[in-house]
């Protein structure tokens, strides 16, 4: 970002451009390996906010780097247009509300929420599969990796291998780590997979997602989990069901002695659900945090420094 504004404030031109330059080398190098070689499936250049293919990604590094060269060709006519004690106070400004912004962002959430379980998010329709929603879901195609008797390779499709009867070839053999999937038709996938909620091995998902009112504490990692402010939300919240009929739920990819080790010390009255740790930081990256759902859909997410105030029955966040 800083150099970004050096360059609108055309300051430090050499350094600017040149690390500019490198910069752009290095990903689009990066970006092409990624898809020429399907290492990933998507590209994380801007997260959920707008979703890239490697291709898609590697395309925008070229169109910026094809930019950067022009600007480094034509850099004599790069000037400065301000005086430098204002050029200053805006590149410390700059920074300044970086840190500000990172600082923020980190202690209470995004601001701008594109994840999957998003506040406003139906969990139990966001779940659903492309034929239960009668859409049209990707196809997939197998690849396998044959072994020739002269040492050589061969890729064939899972289509190629039953329609040209590959499989009779008794002189062909398939290497095992050479076989892998690749989509080869979009279609539709469900933002939320993954997803389960499990007490002592029962699924419980929809009567903690479905219900009226529904409260998640999520502490993905007990072993990492802020445990002074884990206990008083466990507190504050085994109060507060005792009061109302919200149902409470706690999560977490722990195991179940530290699950029981914590239900001991805090006298927890709510279940604990043991689930997936991918999923969970997706749902809160506050450890702990809480979640708050109304008939399945997600209504908002609140980090641990956003503290929870009882009042008489009702749990009440600061704006």
């Amino acid at each position: 970002m800083l150099l970004g504004v050096f360059l609108l404030l055309g300051v430090y031109k050499r350094f600017t451009l040149w690390s500019l330059a490198g910069m752009m080398g290095f990903f689009t190098f990066l970006t092409f390996y990624s898809a020429y070689f399907n290492k990933v499936t998507d590209c994380g250049c801007f997260g959920d906010a707008i979703p890239l293919t490697p291709w898609e990604s590697f395309s925008k590094d070229v169109v910026l780097s094809v930019l950067i060269a022009v600007l480094i060709w034509g850099q004599m006519h790069i000037r400065t247009w301000l005086p430098e004690r204002i050029n200053q106070a805006k590149m410390a400004g700059t920074l300044l509300l970086c840190v500000l912004f990172s600082n923020h962002v980190l202690s209470h959430g995004p601001i701008w929420d594109f994840r999957a379980y998003k506040p406003g998010t139906d969990v139990l329709v966001a779940m659903k599969s492309a034929e239960e929603l009668g859409l049209e879901p990707p196809k997939y195609e197998t690849y396998f990796t044959l072994a020739a008797p002269d040492g050589s390779r061969l890729e064939v499709s899972g289509t190629a291998y039953i329609d040209e009867k590959w499989y009779e070839r008794t002189d062909y053999t398939i290497v095992e780590d050479g076989t892998y999937s690749k989509k080869i038709a979009e279609g539709y996938e469900p933002p939320i997979h993954d997803f389960a909620i499990l007490i002592n091995g029962e699924d419980r998902t929809e009567e903690f997602v479905a219900a009226p009112q529904v409260l998640w504490l999520i502490a993905y990692d007990l072993s990492k989990a802020n445990m002074e402010e884990l206990e008083r939300l466990v507190g504050e919240l085994n109060i507060h069901i005792q009061k109302t009929s919200v149902k409470v739920v706690g999560m977490t990819s722990s195991s179940d002695e530290e699950i029981a080790a914590l239900v001991t010390k805090t006298g927890c009255r709510f279940p604990w659900a043991v689930m997936d740790g991918t999923a969970l930081k997706t749902v809160q990256r506050s450890n702990p945090g809480v979640t708050l759902l109304e008939d399945g859909i997600i209504q908002n997410h609140w980090y641990y420094n956003d503290a929870i105030f009882l009042e008489g029955s009702n749990l009440v966040w600061p704006e």
